[in-house]
């Protein structure tokens, strides 16, 4: 998931504004089938990145939350934006979660976040809306094995900063950790290496599989490291890409589901996809729909 600088609307409407977009998301939900019992869906609950309605939630932040509630996921990351919220803010948003049964799992955050100067911000909403991971969404700090050494640096030092508020700190992959530097190494590599065992390796499958690596071989070489995963589908397909639902690509879901569960140390999944040919709400209800049934549920 790339990061985004766009700030959504944070709740705060004026009553005819409220009131179309409880509108709009009470349509969007009584579209969607009813859905049993989540506990029933998989062993382990399943949320979903909020990058995936990131237009839906630009125009009404909390009716969208409703809408994902509805549409029967048991929780949800933020990304990038919700750095923007005021205190506030997020303890309007920590109600509606409450209020809605769903949970915010972790966030998903600027690598700048994790800097002095910011990340004590970033801890106070992550303690407020009851996160209990606050996710670096990849970096671009340079191709070097000292930068990404640098990284992982990083990474340690916010984990112990963070840790006697028992909020763990993660790192989720794009493409470049994958690719080899000079010398051999991978930035994955190093990173699961020069990283703190409590330092979560969020596994993007979707992302992985495009680099060319082989995302259920990643899992079983850290064992209890990849405590959450972006379930995001890819085809190889010309024209497709991302653009596709969960179960449209190539990506091995049993058997992902089988190495994260069997020595993985996954506590929750997190259905991720940045497009498809329907709208972004009927991308997740249909992506959940597939997980699933991949799930064997």
């Amino acid at each position: 998931m790339p990061n985004s600088n766009f700030n959504p609307t944070r709740g705060e409407f004026s009553s005819r504004r409220e009131f179309i977009g409880t509108t709009i998301a009470a349509a969007a939900a009584a579209s969607l089938p009813f859905v049993p019992n989540a506990t029933a869906a998989s062993r382990i609950p399943v949320g979903l990145e909020m990058y995936s309605v990131r237009e839906t939630m630009a125009k009404d932040l909390n009716g969208t939350v409703r809408v994902v509630a509805a549409a029967g996921y048991q929780g949800l990351e933020f990304y990038a934006p919700y750095y923007d919220w005021t205190p506030a803010q997020a303890k309007d948003m920590r109600k509606l979660l409450d209020d809605l049964g769903i949970r915010c799992f972790s966030t998903h955050n600027d690598s700048a976040f994790f800097s002095p100067d910011k990340i004590g911000h970033a801890r106070e909403l992550n303690l407020i809306l009851g996160s209990k991971y606050m996710v670096m969404a990849s970096s671009h700090e340079g191709a070097t094995v000292e930068a990404w050494q640098k990284v992982a640096d990083t990474l340690n030092a916010a984990s112990e900063k963070l840790a006697s508020d028992h909020l763990g700190v993660g790192y989720h992959n794009h493409q470049v950790e994958w690719k080899h530097l000079e010398g051999g190494a991978r930035p994955m590599d190093i990173l699961s290496k020069a990283t703190k065992p409590s330092v979560v390796l969020q596994l993007d499958v979707g992302t992985c599989l495009e680099a060319g690596s082989d995302p259920v071989a990643w899992i079983k070489a850290n064992p209890g490291r990849i405590r959450s995963m972006h379930c995001k589908e890819w085809s190889p397909d010309p024209g497709k890409g991302y653009a596709v639902l969960l179960g449209e690509g190539v990506a091995p879901w049993k058997e992902l589901f089988a190495a994260a569960e069997k020595g993985g140390g996954i506590e929750y999944y997190l259905i991720e996809q940045e497009g498809s040919r329907f709208s972004e709400i009927e991308t997740a209800q249909k992506c959940l729909a597939a997980f699933r049934d991949a799930y064997g549920s």
